[in-house]
């Protein structure tokens, strides 16, 4: 049994076809077109070719994009690819694809994947946060999607970062009309402009290994910050498992030193919840969307 998950990203459009293994038998990828209809028309030409490599038709679909369709409308709310805000994207997925199509936010479908068979296929409860170009979450529950009464549980990214400093109130501004949000400190981007500028990601980390002080400073405040809000995720929801995935997951430090970082602010006498990187990498959203449909035949 084939399955097509399509990760609808902000710079790129991926679809693979998984067996029921979740191995791969397909895997293509294109630009993302910032425009809408040429989004819808990007999305049906990657099924098409997915299915045509790996050799079936009328596959199940799903998606994992931004933002969340809302229940009451079904119009799509909350994405950073403001182009999908206000459209009824799930809806029009399904007719161009001319079949049924299920739609969740990409952290859903990362946490869903790493749940079903990656760094969270031993617990329970998984709380799984992307750390991108943007910054989201997803949780799940006995390998299920925990989307909420009003379907945007795990907008964490949204959420202010806890406990300021004084240096960091009222924080920057951000695209949802808010100040000091988790996304503009935790995320890749959040933590390169945290240094200024001029520099990568992976040139920071490279140079904070090489012991350069400005680096050093920048990669602590990374994990204090990050570490208060994971701290808030626990009070609220006390996880089996965090997972962390995009590109600052590559970062080895933090599994170093995270747990302990955490403990410190969390309301309880213990700590033992392990932090772990995504197993799968940046294959778990297009996977987690191929999982969005049953697993049994």
């Amino acid at each position: 049994m084939i399955r097509i998950g399509v990760d609808f990203g902000g710079t790129k459009i991926e679809a693979a076809a998984l067996d029921a293994q979740g191995r791969f038998q397909a895997r293509v990828r294109g630009a993302s077109p910032r425009e809408y209809e040429a989004g819808l028309a990007a999305v049906r030409e990657l099924v098409a070719e997915a299915e045509r490599q790996a050799g079936v038709t009328s596959a199940s679909v799903g998606v994992g994009g931004p933002g969340s369709p809302s229940p009451a409308s079904g119009l799509m709310r909350n994405a950073n690819s403001t182009e999908l805000n206000g459209r009824p994207f799930p809806a029009d997925l399904t007719r161009v694809l001319e079949r049924p199509v299920r739609y969740a936010n990409d952290a859903n479908c990362l946490a869903l994947s790493e749940a079903v068979d990656g760094a969270g296929a031993e617990f329970g409860v998984v709380f799984a946060a992307i750390l991108g170009t943007g910054c989201g979450a997803g949780i799940t529950v006995e390998r299920k999607i925990l989307e909420g009464r009003n379907a945007f549980a795990g907008e964490w990214g949204h959420m202010p970062l806890p406990w300021p400093v004084d240096a960091e109130h009222p924080g920057p501004s951000c695209w949802c009309g808010r100040r000091g949000c988790m996304e503009l400190w935790v995320s890749g981007s959040g933590f390169t402009k945290d240094h200024g500028g001029g520099l990568s990601g992976e040139q920071i980390i490279t140079a904070a290994r090489a012991g350069d002080h400005a680096a050093v400073e920048t990669l602590d405040r990374y994990v204090d910050r990050l570490a208060r809000g994971l701290a808030m995720v626990c009070d609220v929801l006390d996880p089996d498992v965090i997972v962390l995935g995009g590109g600052m997951s590559n970062v080895g430090e933090l599994y170093e030193r995270l747990p302990g970082a955490i403990a410190t602010h969390v309301f309880s006498d213990q700590f033992e919840t392990p932090v772990r990187p995504a197993m799968h990498g940046d294959s778990s959203g297009v996977r987690g969307a191929a999982w969005l449909w049953p697993l049994e035949p």
